[in-house]
């Protein structure tokens, strides 16, 4: 009787053990949605590119949420190529959501590889076809189960043929800064310097100025070719910032520290705003002496308005490797090439030295909503 007891405890014992087994063990099986991934946004018909739109949205994609009826991650990528067939594609973005937005610099880089330009005198089309594809995967492995089908855009680059070109609306700013800036005659309105409102009808101008002197005075005139509407600080102390603007019993503007130096000047002639942010710029990346770790400085040209540095730079594959522009030896504002084009972005790729050696590297911000920059041997 003792032995039967023994054996039917085992069996019980063995029996729950594999109970406990199966249970720990039970694996949910992702299966496709049958009712697929799909876009689900209305798209236009063509989409316009240029610089000076660059960081706003073109196109927010939106697409269907799918249902695999398992405790899952779900993923989606935006694919983005020049081809129909989604050869060579590009990753536009990824989330978890069910929709996402592109920018308009995402899209000129593409059609650029597409063969695109804005330029009249090449043969290369400023007009073509990009291709779109959301795809779904689930779980930390990436699987693949859903891909919608491909989605075609027609992109416009408009071609710059100087007279069509949209000049964007402009004031200018006066001073005591100008003959030591190399702009021309202190407080004359045909020298002025430049600012630039981000598109026709909007009342947000900005550009680089050069203010090398001490204690800073200056206003800022609708036109240069006269003083009507100017427009100054609203304090009571010329000289002063206060950041507010006024046209009538206004005093002359100053630097919020009351020192010269490089600065962005924003005003915006609607809110009554302006500001001015401090700038040094220099460039940092493996091509360069001090790699990654330190900037090295670039020096103003106060002839040419451009920010100038002369370095020997080692062989570096864009964009992976390669430099950058730093402002203040901090990454908070940086400039790079996406597309290497010539053009800077912010935050753009890193810059490619094809060979070693010996260069001169000019910043030209001089429109700072298009920036560019010379890679030139010596």
């Amino acid at each position: 009787m003792k032995k039967l007891s023994i054996l039917l405890l085992a069996f019980v014992a063995l029996t729950g053990f594999n109970a406990c087994t199966s249970d720990d063990d039970v694996v949910f099986i992702a299966q496709p949605d049958p009712e697929g991934i799909a876009f689900t946004n209305t798209f236009s018909p063509e989409y316009i590119l240029t610089n000076a739109t660059a960081e706003n949205t073109v196109e927010r994609f939106v697409w269907n949420e799918i249902d695999l009826d398992v405790p899952t991650n779900i993923n989606y990528d935006l694919m983005a190529s020049a081809s129909q067939d989604m050869s060579d594609p590009v990753l536009m973005g990824s989330t978890a959501g069910t929709n996402l937005a592109v920018k308009v610099k995402q899209l000129l880089s593409l059609a650029q590889d597409a063969g695109l330009d804005n330029d009249p005198e090449t043969e290369a089309p400023n007009t073509g076809t990009l291709y779109f594809q959301v795809q779904a995967t689930a779980g930390t492995a990436g699987e693949l189960l859903h891909e919608s089908d491909v989605q075609p855009l027609t992109v416009v680059i408009p071609e710059t043929t100087g007279e069509g070109e949209i000049e964007l609306p402009k004031i200018y700013m006066v001073g005591n800064f100008q003959s030591a800036g190399g702009y021309g005659n202190d407080w004359t309105p045909a020298d002025g310097v430049p600012l630039t409102a981000s598109g026709e009808g909007n009342t947000d101008f900005e550009g680089y100025v050069y203010i090398n002197v001490d204690s800073p005075e200056f206003k800022f005139l609708p036109t240069n070719e006269g003083w009507d509407g100017d427009y100054g600080d609203a304090g009571t102390e010329a000289g002063v910032y206060t950041g507010s603007l006024l046209q009538e019993g206004e005093v002359n503007a100053g630097t919020p520290d009351g020192t010269g130096g490089y600065y962005l000047v924003k005003v915006n002639t609607e809110t009554l705003t302006y500001t001015l942010e401090k700038y040094s710029w220099g460039v940092i990346g493996n091509a360069t002496p001090t790699g990654w770790d330190s900037d090295t400085d670039m020096t103003y040209d106060t002839d040419n308005h451009v920010w100038t540095v002369t370095m020997d730079l080692t062989a570096q594959d864009a964009p992976d490797n390669g430099f950058k522009f730093r402002a203040n030896d901090s990454w908070d504002v940086n400039l790079g090439d996406t597309g290497a084009d010539g053009t800077l972005e912010p935050g753009g790729e890193n810059i490619g030295v094809p060979e070693a050696g010996n260069y001169t590297i000019t910043l030209d911000l001089n429109d700072s909503r298009n920036p560019t920059y010379t890679l030139t041997k010596n």
